[in-house]
């Protein structure tokens, strides 16, 4: 492919970047880089990052010493896309792609109110990563878990006819090692997800208790179905249709994740940080009201983890 991708921009180095920013940077040299600023620009530089036993440094720009580039990836956490999406402004040019994989449902309709829906194509992360002192947990050389990696694509996607833009993007992330996926329909994928991170992330952040304990305590599995089961009813709302029949399935997919990994709202409050708990239950409870869905077990979850929140403040 001629037209293929050269450039790369990364904003957001925490769990999620790291998945990508090793491999990038191994294919890419400085053709691939951070956006970073302030302390934040200083700390990388000085300390990088470590995934496993392995120190990573990467080529960093600031905002302002933005130019055009090919390929730009939002992997902030959801309460910092307002300023990543300003602070990209200078990368944005004719031609740029957009993937925001952060958590959520409403990422990509910010990015597309502000550069356009030519340059925004829909993502997710299928990744359990665990962040502790600034090391990722996971191993970059290994064999990722079957669906482990970036889900990106059109809103529907066929096989053997995808978008240009698609598989320009798609021959970057093979051609870099990036574990990639393209499913045929993205918004189901993203609402899917969505409804896991409520019902898994947030009721071990809640309760405090790792993702083996999630599934094998009856009580923390009950909460877990109930707070799925509310996504699900929002979902059907905009046209997304998320049985009970998947909800049984997704855990064959919990029981392989490490009996002792922790989901990121749980890392966050260990760490005294703040969580995403307004993307997450504060979105599904106000989605809840706009459609008329009841979201009691959201409810809790938001002011419970807020309280939470204070205790570290």
């Amino acid at each position: 492919m001629e037209d293929r991708i050269k450039t790369v921009g990364l904003i957001g180095l925490g769990a999620m970047g790291s998945f990508f920013a090793p491999r990038l940077q191994r294919a890419l040299g400085n053709d691939f880089f951070v956006i970073a600023e302030g302390a934040r620009k200083e700390r990388l530089e000085k300390n990088g990052i470590k995934v496993r036993d392995e120190r990573f440094y990467f080529n960093i720009r600031t905002p302002e010493e933005g130019s055009p580039t090919d390929l730009l990836i939002i992997s902030t956490k959801g309460y910092s896309l307002d300023a990543a999406i300003k602070d990209i402004e200078r990368f944005v040019g004719e031609d740029t792609l957009i993937l925001c994989v952060i958590n959520g449902v409403e990422g990509e309709e910010k990015v597309i109110a502000s550069y356009g829906a030519e340059k925004v194509l829909y993502s997710y992360m299928r990744v359990s990563i665990m962040m502790q002192n600034g090391c990722s947990s996971y191993d970059l050389y290994s064999t990722p878990a079957p669906g482990a990696g970036v889900h990106f694509g059109e809103a529907r996607n066929t096989e053997g006819q995808y978008s240009e833009r698609v598989q320009r993007i798609k021959e970057l992330f093979d051609r870099t090692g990036v574990p990639c996926f393209i499913d045929e329909d993205m918004l189901f994928g993203i609402w899917f997800k969505f409804a896991c991170n409520i019902s898994e992330n947030l009721t071990c952040a809640l309760l405090g208790i790792p993702f083996g304990t999630l599934i094998s305590n009856k009580d923390s599995d009950a909460l877990r179905k109930k707070s799925f089961m509310e996504i699900a009813a929002i979902a059907e709302h905009v046209g997304v249709h998320i049985t009970e029949e998947i909800f049984d399935k997704q855990r064959a997919t919990l029981e392989k994740i490490p009996y002792e990994n922790k989901p990121s709202t749980l890392q966050d409050i260990e760490a005294g940080k703040k969580t995403e708990i307004e993307m997450f239950a504060g979105t599904a409870i106000r989605l809840g009201k706009k459609y008329g869905v009841p979201t009691p077990v959201c409810e809790v979850y938001y002011h419970g983890i807020k309280v939470l929140e204070a205790k570290n403040e």
